[in-house]
């Protein structure tokens, strides 16, 4: 039996291709949450539209070769705050619109008030820009909130975002003194300009989320998706992402966002390569 560090204990039963996962709640009971890898089987979503305030990727990814994904930099804190008002607002206008942007560079230069233990980075999926940065100035060792101190003369722009921390702020919590999870990274704020969607960045920025939980020594990797947005949860099921079944009447955390948005509760176990 394979152990995984949600507190979850995984077998798999060739018969159906399931996945159980059995997850120790804060209400000293034991949940059994399952998920299958036939994904018609659980992640169900309206058809009828997206909803466009929520993780923001594209379908049919093609191959793009000037593509960079890397940590974001001081220099591209703007073009970071740009690409989320735009994706998760788009119908904000002036004001407004400008005042959404401040806020989030704000936000983004705070450094979030991450807890001690924990980390947080941000993605950023860069068009135009040299695959191997010779040009850099700036030190590794100084950071600025969420942000690398290093600047770049030829740094192309920003066209998709993605953030990923071992905060577990939206993660069921751990025993009945309901503690911080450990050893799961967690993906969020996934955005993508929408005249640079259907290329790809999607994709990479997750694939570089994954290897960056594996780096910090995390087991899985977790997300939320908005049940409306089939094209995100299609995207995330090819990244290898299973639906969780929450338990009924269980009160796990997820985001804070308008009340109408239902969300879907997806998991990946990371392999040690």
């Amino acid at each position: 039996m394979a152990s995984v560090q949600l507190g979850l204990s995984a077998t798999t039963t060739n018969n159906n291709h399931l996945l159980k996962f059995s997850l120790s709640s804060s209400t000293s009971f034991r949940n059994t949450v399952e998920f299958s890898r036939s994904t018609s089987a659980v992640c169900s979503f309206n058809k009828s539209g997206i909803c466009r305030a929520s993780q923001t990727v594209e379908l049919f990814p093609s191959v793009i070769p000037d593509i960079v994904v890397r940590e974001a930099r001081i220099e591209d804190c703007w073009e970071v705050a740009e690409t989320h008002c735009s994706s998760f607002f788009p119908d904000y206008t002036f004001p407004l619109n400008l005042a959404l942007r401040f806020d989030r560079v704000v936000g983004l230069l705070s450094g979030f008030s991450v807890p001690n233990g924990c980390k947080r980075t941000c993605l950023v999926g860069v068009v135009g820009g040299p695959a191997d940065d010779r040009f850099l100035f700036g030190s590794e060792d100084f950071r600025v909130g969420s942000f690398e101190g290093k600047f770049s003369f030829n740094r192309g722009y920003v066209a998709g975002i993605l953030t990923v921390d071992t905060v577990a702020d939206f993660l069921p919590r751990k025993g009945p003194l309901r503690r911080r999870r450990t050893g799961i990274a967690y993906i969020s704020n996934v955005a993508v300009r929408e005249s640079d969607r259907r290329k790809g960045i999607g994709k990479r920025l997750v694939m570089k989320a994954e290897a960056q939980a594996r780096s910090w020594g995390c087991r899985a990797i977790a997300l939320h998706v908005d049940k409306k947005n089939p094209a995100a949860t299609r995207l995330y099921q090819n990244q290898g992402f299973r639906c969780i079944n929450v338990p009924e009447k269980a009160n796990w955390p997820q985001p804070r966002t308008s009340p109408d948005i239902h969300f879907n509760f997806m998991m990946k176990l990371l392999t040690s390569s």
